[in-house]
């Protein structure tokens, strides 16, 4: 064979293997409103930079004459490229072979490139559109996604996971993506489920559609399963790209810093009126956290699902912030279940990945009722507390209204080792709110009052002079500084930039134990 046949094979494989499923199939894909794995890819990543591995790898199966039908690449494109300028590795699962399901030779591909990513820090990207296990390969597959998941786990916290689910993920499909840091879904064209709507039907004779089950509204509003749901393909990918602009590449390396004109020590004024006077009334502390923020921009995590505590990202300063707060205007801002496990995953992420933590405070304490004390509200409030004390990135946390019983220890308090313990001047720092307090302190004298509503009033008066404010705790050094709101910006960015070298450590451990 001439080189020039030898240089024209490489060619026709490349042409083969690009192929995919065939054009007839891609076209179905194109109707479905989806993009093609490899043009997943190539939208994500900067252009030219994908350089593909085992593209030319086929399945070595021959059984149900799975010999006679194989296809190069064998349904999964694998690889690395740069993203936001900076290397990734990434896989995408290609629908138009086989549905994307998983087999022993594709199963190798992601292995090969999640071992890479561990090994060079970089961060792992998954496009994940599958029907599955390939059922004609048997125990191999599972035995695929089983290497899969054991990469997952030892890669967590080291490199980020981001996965995005932009076609189906049913069954064993679905682990991977779980314990990845991040899920993105596609609106109603993904969906996630352990099993699907006909299984269910037959178990337990419930009726539910696919998109019920496990659409992306599904997994953002109610089960928490997805942090993010893109509008498309292309959305949910800029959604990746907008989320990986934050974070490191390792656990070994500082968050990407972007540089600002918005100036450091910018006054804000309206600061000093958004909390409102009445402890009762909510706000949206969204307001807050805009207002100080690089360029009055925050990027939220989980929006629609336990929407009384709200995470995600900020830059103040150029330095990429985690933020973690709670929502006045969404349950008055206790703390629940949801609430805390939401909260305490998020925490957990930013403190393996260098990322610093700033709490908004305003919570009222933990949502009492059965329904929370049943489900295991001591439990799942514990992750959030676990998760705060044993973080050791930079933590400043400022009490914008109230901040009672245990909640208070929870959110970041001077006890749990947070470095900057800010609060506005009309912080409510104490064991319960007014009302519970004199309740239980002056019973016996309201119910001897000839007016025992004017007398409770009166009470809850002298119990806010003499414990919900903020100098108590600022007089035993609780608090570091009670602060004007208009200049919460600075104060921040002053304390993120003194505390960047910080140095804290947790005892030698294998690991804590978590109460999951």
């Amino acid at each position: 064979m001439s080189i020039e046949d030898k240089l024209k094979k490489i060619d026709d494989n490349n042409k083969l293997a690009e192929l995919g499923g065939g054009e007839a199939r891609i076209k179905k894909h194109h109707d479905g409103n989806k993009l093609t794995a490899r043009e997943r890819i190539d939208y994500l990543l900067d252009p030219g930079t994908f350089v593909e591995m085992d593209k030319f790898m086929i399945s070595e199966n021959t059984k149900f004459g799975m010999d006679k039908n194989r296809f190069l690449g064998d349904g999964f494109v694998t690889g690395y490229g740069n993203m936001n300028g900076r290397k990734v590795f990434v896989f995408a699962q290609d629908f138009t072979v086989f549905g994307g399901s998983l087999s022993g030779a594709n199963a190798r591909k992601i292995v090969k490139v999640m071992d890479m990513a561990l090994k060079t820090g970089k961060p792992m990207i998954g496009l994940n559109d599958s029907g599955g296990a390939r059922i004609q390969e048997g125990v191999e597959s599972l035995a695929g996604y089983a290497d899969i998941f054991l990469r997952n786990v030892m890669t967590s916290g080291v490199i980020p996971q981001i996965s995005a689910i932009m076609g189906p993920s049913a069954g064993g499909a679905v682990y991977s993506p779980a314990i990845t840091d991040f899920i993105v879904m596609t609106k109603k064209t993904s969906y996630m489920f352990i099993t699907g709507p006909e299984v269910i039907k037959t178990v337990t004779n419930e009726e539910v559609t696919k998109e019920e089950l496990g659409g992306a509204d599904t997994h953002n509003t109610t089960s928490g399963v997805a942090h993010f749901a893109g509008e498309n393909d292309e959305d949910t990918l800029e959604i990746i790209k907008e989320l990986h602009s934050f974070v490191p590449s390792n656990n070994m390396e500082d968050p990407p810093f972007v540089p600002t004109e918005d100036p450091v020590d910018r006054v804000d004024k309206e600061l000093n009126t958004m909390v409102p006077d009445n402890p009762n009334q909510g706000y949206d502390i969204r307001d807050i956290i805009k207002t100080v923020a690089d360029d009055n921009y925050f990027f939220e995590v989980m929006e629609h699902y336990a929407q009384n505590i709200v995470i995600g990202f900020a830059r103040f300063g150029g330095r990429s912030v985690g933020i973690v707060a709670n929502q006045p205007s969404h349950l008055a801002g206790a703390l629940d279940i949801n609430g805390s496990v939401k909260g305490a995953r998020f925490v957990r992420f930013c403190d393996a990945f260098n990322i610093p933590l700033i709490i908004f405070e305003d919570v009222p304490g933990f949502l009492p009722g059965t329904s929370q004390e049943y489900g295991g509200i001591i439990r799942h409030g514990a992750k959030l507390l676990y998760a705060f004390a044993e973080a050791t990135v930079p933590k400043i946390t400022v009490i914008t209204r109230k901040a009672y019983g245990g909640a208070y220890c929870v959110m970041g308090s001077k006890h749990i080792r947070t470095d900057i313990n800010l609060a506005f001047p009309g912080a409510e720092i104490a064991v319960m709110g007014p009302r519970g307090a004199v309740g239980i302190l002056n019973k016996k004298e309201i119910a001897e009052s000839d007016n025992p509503e004017q007398t409770t009033l009166e009470k809850e008066a002298e119990y806010r002079d003499m414990f919900a404010n903020p100098y108590v705790a600022a007089g035993k050094g609780y608090i570091d500084e009670v602060i004007y709101p208009e200049n919460l910006r600075k104060k921040l960015i002053v304390g993120l930039d003194l505390l960047k070298d910080k140095r804290d450590e947790n005892p030698p451990k294998k690991h804590g134990n978590i109460p999951l």
